[in-house]
């Protein structure tokens, strides 16, 4: 199926990962709609291969060893640094994406390698040729690592993110730069893994949408595992000895040499740069011009309908349209925009909730991966004040029966922010080791509007460290 493409389909998508692949198969779930997937690289994209898969295969070594160490009668001595990147090399299927297309073939969806490019309503160019979409085209490109225009900083051929979750040299010292999800997750890795850490971060905290005291206690959590954290600091120049591409995940030639500007003034010696200074949308060969939009992010409604195309053809999920970047709400949104263009091809109205995406708004869950974890959903403290609602907040240390048996000196924090009008949670966070198995409570209770009175029959078993649920809504009482 996917050697011989025909030239025209129910839905052609333009991205092959995660996002894309689910609006594709829900597009045609249960029908004799056709589907293709245009894809440049690997059918599975970003996550499967260069980003949550094989970071969360990088961290969790780390994250085991640490509980082992933290609990008496096991003898943790260490890591064995191949095996953890052997195992990394298993997640990601040593970059072979056979059993993706199998999958994608068994789901009666078209695989078509190349660049696909919008050619005018409902056609996409891909390698000369044109295919023509009858009912939809759906854009899932993703986004791109961003360089900042530091003199020197391209040409010494940095790590990126891709090149730090599929490393196959650890540096000896590696200068981070940014102070994000992905540095944070970088930077636990990598010292994990034995490198000497400095993180270059040109704000005055770690994590700057998280709680204060979830980016606090992953900053020093960092600086306890000997990371550096340069705050308000940020490169000014950048040169290297003999930089080479050597591939994904080796060193880029010889010692990189980092002058830094802001509140920490210096020259700093490595062995690699690493760059996690944001993204931006992957559009720049899309074509989106053909259809009358400008290069970047593509607006949606809550359909995932391309807000400046009439016509009810142009869709975007995942990163492409600006939404919360992270996989799973990529995915999310594309089961709607899927189940929205199968009712659309049957003339069914867009009635009910499922043809309308609503999480993406304010009920986004996320875990940073890092150690601590940090398990977050709905909105912070600050963005509920923000956004004009009355909030009443408790935070308190988690201590309870299960997270003592969880291990020794277990130390964790947790905060809920409700809505003092309605008694509804509108956000919650939870910071401690594999906290992030509790968040998917605090996600039902923020998307399902759960009144607090109602939770207090919600009882946690015990001993777990679930059981944190009670002493929050104990402390709010009192």
């Amino acid at each position: 199926m996917s050697s011989e493409p025909s030239g025209e389909y129910d839905v052609i998508v333009i991205g092959g990962g995660p996002a894309g692949e689910n609006a594709a198969a829900y597009a045609i779930a249960g029908s004799d709609r056709t589907a293709a997937i245009v894809e440049q690289e690997l059918l599975g994209g970003e996550c499967s291969y260069w980003a949550c898969m094989p970071s969360k295969a990088l961290l969790r070594p780390g994250h085991l060893l640490a509980a082992a160490r933290a609990m008496p009668g096991i003898d943790a001595k260490g890591l064995d640094v191949e095996a953890v990147l052997a195992h990394r090399d298993r997640i990601v299927h040593n970059h072979d994406d056979s059993g993706q297309v199998d999958w994608a073939e068994h789901s009666r969806i078209a695989v078509i390698r190349g660049v696909g490019r919008l050619a005018g309503e409902r056609l996409v160019e891909v390698g000369g040729r044109t295919l023509r979409a009858r009912h939809a085209v759906v854009l899932a490109t993703g986004t791109r690592a961003r360089v900042p225009e530091v003199p020197g900083l391209r040409d010494a051929l940095p790590w990126t993110s891709r090149d730090a979750t599929n490393l196959h040299e650890v540096p000896g010292h590696a200068v981070i730069v940014g102070g994000g999800v992905v540095a944070c997750e970088s930077a636990t890795w990598l010292a994990t893994l034995g490198s000497e850490v400095t993180m270059l971060v040109r704000g005055k905290a770690l994590l700057a949408n998280a709680e204060p005291f979830a980016r606090e206690r992953v900053a020093s959590a960092l600086a306890e595992a000997g990371v550096r954290v340069l705050f308000e600091t940020e490169p000014e120049s950048v040169t290297r000895t003999e930089p080479k591409d050597t591939g994904e995940g080796r060193i880029h030639g010889g010692a990189v040499t980092v002058r830094t500007r802001g509140a920490h003034t210096e020259s700093i010696e490595a062995d690699e740069i690493v760059v996690a200074a944001g993204r931006g949308p992957a559009t720049v060969e899309l074509g989106l011009a053909a259809v009358g939009l400008a290069d970047g992010y593509v607006e949606v409604d809550d359909h995932l309908s391309a807000r400046d195309v009439p016509g009810d053809w142009l869709y975007a999920v995942g990163d492409v349209n600006h939404g919360p970047a992270l996989t799973h709400m990529g995915k999310y949104q594309a089961r709607i925009c899927g189940d929205v263009i199968a009712a659309r091809a049957e003339g069914r109205p867009l009635d009910g909730a499922r043809y309308a995406a609503t999480a993406d708004h304010e009920q986004v869950p996320q875990v940073v991966f890092t150690s601590p974890e940090v398990a977050s959903v709905g909105l912070t403290e600050e963005a509920a004040r923000r956004a004009g609602y009355d909030v009443d907040t408790v935070e308190i240390d988690i201590a309870v029966a299960g997270s003592s048996l969880a291990r020794e000196n277990y130390s964790g924090r947790a905060k809920i922010v409700v809505d003092t009008s309605a008694d509804i949670l509108l956000g919650a966070t939870f910071v401690g080791p594999e906290i992030g198995e509790l968040l998917h409570a605090a996600t039902i209770a923020v998307v399902g509007k759960v009144p607090l009175d109602t939770l207090w029959h919600a009882v946690p078993a015990y001993p777990t460290v679930s059981e944190i649920w009670l002493r929050l809504l104990e402390a709010r009482r009192s």
